[in-house]
């Protein structure tokens, strides 16, 4: 290793900005080369990047406010570690990916202490969604944001944010994944129609919506709906699916894995699905949805009371426009989630209309040539020190 070497840190500590750190380390790494070392918090795609977490982020998977408060001591623990080790390495850059409530407090730490460090949020918080005030406050401790969707730029100037640009999301260089070939296109045509169903990709939301999913599908076949139910998941979560499952009067066939659940995509007629990044990931592979959203009353309190935005459908913010119905909180019912299935499921001008916006999701998503990675790349070489 060089002694001029640039040091970057980076902190990741959930699966998905851990992979979002992976792609990134390796377009530094090929900008570089040897003359950078990684420093600080990340999962398995990190490490195989070539970053030695400082502790495992598996010890940050907490879902839940009472599970937050019972290892709260902890949390603030490795906020106060993370912070001291960034400010002793004296980084040419501290990256920070997503998980805001935990990235955060580190980045205000650390500009605290060691102001001249540049510091790069990768992943905006939804402050265009709730808490619109935190992006006035983020411009004293970030330099630059990279949003992985089109319209937070603009979002982050209108509240007086950091400097904001659009690197683009990483699904979009999945799509050719999520997208039928001639065959599987017939089976997405065919009867009878494959229905996704996507109840959520934590326990804690597995336990929200197994109940009243499995209650909608009894109703649909009840109400003489053909449809074959496709259920894909993960290894992690096939034992909680398996337990939800025991009380459906209709079973789906489970199909576990990335692989599965990406094969299942590309021949799915409609989904249903909880609300989250899967709509925008159902919208790319072009399949019409219905999506429900239950929480906890506590969490749906919270909420309630903070959210600004005109939709909580990522794929509706990112088109522009509501074309997906949501059913949330006590419209999550069976008996009004039915009858929207049936219209997806079915011609009918609900259906059209997804299908219409989510052919112009490729154009409002691009990034150009260039990779979201790569583009994420040349912000932060803009940035180091030096």
């Amino acid at each position: 290793m060089q002694s001029d070497a640039r040091t970057i840190c980076l902190i990741a500590t959930e699966e998905s900005g851990d992979r979002l750190g992976a792609s990134l380390m390796r377009e530094l790494r090929t900008r570089l080369g040897d003359g950078v070392r990684f420093d600080g918090v990340g999962g398995r795609a990190m490490a195989e990047a070539g970053l030695a977490s400082r502790f495992p982020i598996e010890e940050l998977s907490i879902v839940g406010l009472a599970a937050v408060a019972k290892q709260l001591r902890s949390i603030l623990r490795r906020i106060r570690e993370t912070a001291d080790a960034v400010i002793a390495a004296q980084p040419d850059a501290l990256i920070i990916i997503d998980s805001p409530d935990f990235t955060h407090r580190v980045a205000r730490r650390v500009r605290a202490r060691a102001p001249s460090i540049p510091i790069v949020d990768y992943v905006s918080p939804q402050v265009w969604a709730w808490r619109p005030g935190r992006a006035r406050t983020m411009r004293g401790y970030i330099d630059h944001v990279l949003a992985i969707l089109p319209f937070e730029p603009e979002a982050l100037r209108k509240l007086d944010g950091p400097p904001c640009t659009f690197v683009g999301h990483p699904l979009t260089a999945q799509i050719g994944s999520l997208r039928p070939s001639d065959i599987e296109q017939s089976r997405r045509d065919s009867s009878p129609p494959t229905l996704l169903v996507l109840p959520g990709s934590r326990r804690s939301e597995i336990a929200h919506h197994m109940a009243v999913f499995g209650e909608t599908l009894a109703q649909l076949q009840a109400q003489g709906v053909a449809f074959e139910a496709v259920l894909p998941t993960m290894p992690h979560l096939e034992s909680a699916i398996a337990r939800g499952l025991e009380s459906w009067p209709v079973r789906p066939r489970v199909v576990i894995g990335e692989d599965a659940k990406r094969a299942a995509f590309r021949v799915a007629h409609a989904a249903f699905a909880k609300s989250g990044t899967v709509t925008l990931e159902l919208a790319l592979a072009q399949v019409p949805m219905v999506t429900a959203y239950r929480a906890g009353a506590v969490e749906a309190w919270i909420v309630r009371r903070r959210i600004t935005s005109s939709s909580v459908i990522l794929a509706n913010l990112v088109i522009g426009e509501n074309v997906i119905p949501e059913f949330i909180q006590e419209d999550c019912t069976a008996a009004k989630l039915a009858p929207a299935l049936r219209d997806v499921l079915t011609e009918t001008p609900m259906r059209r209309r997804q299908q219409e916006a989510f052919a112009r999701i490729d154009d409002i998503m691009s990034t150009g040539a260039l990779s979201p990675s790569a583009r994420a790349a040349d912000v932060v070489m803009g940035l180091l020190r030096g």
